[in-house]
């Protein structure tokens, strides 16, 4: 688990500055999505052991002590312009103590990319799949593998993908079996998801009882 995450869109550089250290002090970790680079540069200033995560705009921190990361979560994408998306999901996993497999620039318009991947896929716990365009490529991954897969629309796209409407309203309609759906654009949402699902199947389900 994580805790409370810095949305720095929509806030000033001071406001983002204040909710980052108290956090870090509280918990010895963070993770600041949609900062802005006058945000990233004063938060670099105040902490200075603060990472990016390019070409994301999401940035962390770890002073928590170090165990060994988890395998079994892939993040797929259907191209290069995804990446950004990719990243912020990237970042939430491995904050939260998951290795992610990435499976870059594989979507349906040269459909060989992904069948040449599907013994990965099929290796994976969670896989997390990022699209835009016509928001395809998860119907096509859940189709390969047993493994839940998550969609994350993108607002890449242009006349009728409608800034990432299009290919959410694709997801969102799969018949694909194993498909659930994030917010356009959420890498985070996805990222953390796919890390409480890879827990789970490393540990099993969590103990309701536990206080």
């Amino acid at each position: 688990m994580l805790p409370e995450v810095v949305l720095a869109e929509g806030k000033t550089a001071q406001q983002a500055v204040a909710a980052g250290c108290a956090i870090l002090e509280r918990a010895g970790c963070l993770l600041v999505t949609r900062a802005s680079e006058e945000i990233a540069q004063a938060l670099e200033a105040a902490i200075p052991d603060l990472r990016r995560h390019p070409p994301s705009t999401a940035l962390s921190v770890d002073r928590r002590p170090p165990r060994t990361p988890r395998s079994g979560v892939v993040i797929a994408s259907g191209g290069t312009s995804d990446l950004a998306v990719v990243e912020e999901a990237a970042a939430t996993c491995a904050l939260m103590g998951h290795e992610v497999e990435r499976i870059v620039d594989v979507g349906v318009a040269g459909i060989h990319r992904v069948l040449a991947e599907t013994e990965a896929l099929r290796k994976a716990n969670v896989i997390v799949v990022v699209a835009g365009m016509d928001g395809a490529l998860p119907s096509v991954v859940a189709g390969l593998t047993a493994a839940p897969v998550i969609a994350v629309p993108t607002s890449n796209g242009y006349g009728a993908a409608f800034e990432g409407l299009a290919p959410l309203l694709t997801m969102l309609n799969a018949c694909a079996t194993g498909v659930s759906v994030v917010n356009i654009d959420n890498g985070f949402g996805a990222g953390y998801i796919a890390a409480l699902i890879n827990e789970q199947a490393w540990s099993g389900p969590p103990d309701p009882t536990a206080g």
